[in-house]
């Protein structure tokens, strides 16, 4: 099984994916450059942390038009999955495969600490192998994290199920003490309304070594490959 790690300039996560990806038994992870326009025969596509392009203008805004994210985009829309992770998310959003935006965390200054996610749709294509209510303990390193939708838009996420994951407290309550960024009804992380793009801010390929304070982060690459698995197996 082989998984694409987007690199743009200014990625400072791409090898964080690349090293954890390849560190999954079965699972074989590759660099496409974003001057590239395919992303044809990897079964899964990673947009990674960072800063691409500087974060000039806006996170994500720039990259955005890089040639690659038209091959992604048509690769979601056929069904590929694809994750964000923290300035991926981003990206996502700002490409309209994801609702929502991200904006400057409601205190103002960059956050870089170990959070708690809760699993709030426990049969997602990224979180099967996980469960309803799962506990997640991975990494945020943001300054524009903050996710906000209007009512409309939160509504249908709610509806939906498309809210993946929130910020929670060690024992799973949903507060504001949980919540790192000020992020509408600390949500944590989302999917498109078809279920297989997803975009967070904690890092889980920050959190996929026991030795790194949290192996949680494995999961949900693991809840990938068995949705991938699955699919060839339905297409068998």
């Amino acid at each position: 099984m082989k998984f694409a790690v987007i690199q743009f300039p200014g990625s400072n996560c791409d090898q964080d994916c690349l090293a954890a990806l390849n560190g999954i038994p079965g699972l074989r992870a590759e660099y496409v450059w974003h001057k590239e326009t395919l992303v044809d025969g990897f079964d899964a596509i990673v947009l990674p942390g960072g800063f691409s392009y500087g974060d000039y203008l806006r996170c994500g805004a720039i990259a955005r038009f890089s040639p690659i994210m038209k091959s992604v985009v048509n690769a979601a829309r056929s069904g590929t999955l694809v994750i964000g992770v923290c300035n991926g998310f981003q990206i996502l959003c700002e490409i309209g495969l994801l609702p929502g935006a991200l904006v400057r965390n409601r205190s103002l200054h960059f956050v870089c600490d170990m959070v708690t996610t809760r699993v709030e749709v426990g049969d997602s294509l990224f979180t099967h192998g996980c469960g309803q209510g799962r506990l997640l303990r991975m990494p945020v390193a943001h300054g524009e994290g903050c996710f906000f939708a209007d009512e409309v838009t939160l509504r249908q996420l709610n509806e939906r199920r498309q809210v993946i994951l929130r910020y929670a407290t060690a024992d799973g309550r949903i507060t504001p003490e949980a919540n790192p960024n000020g992020s509408i009804e600390n949500i944590a992380g989302i999917c498109n309304r078809e279920g297989n793009v997803f975009g967070l801010m904690p890092h889980p390929d920050r959190a996929c070594e026991a030795r790194l304070g949290s192996a949680d982060g494995a999961k949900i690459f693991q809840s990938m490959m068995e949705t991938i698995e699955a699919g060839r197996a339905r297409a068998a």
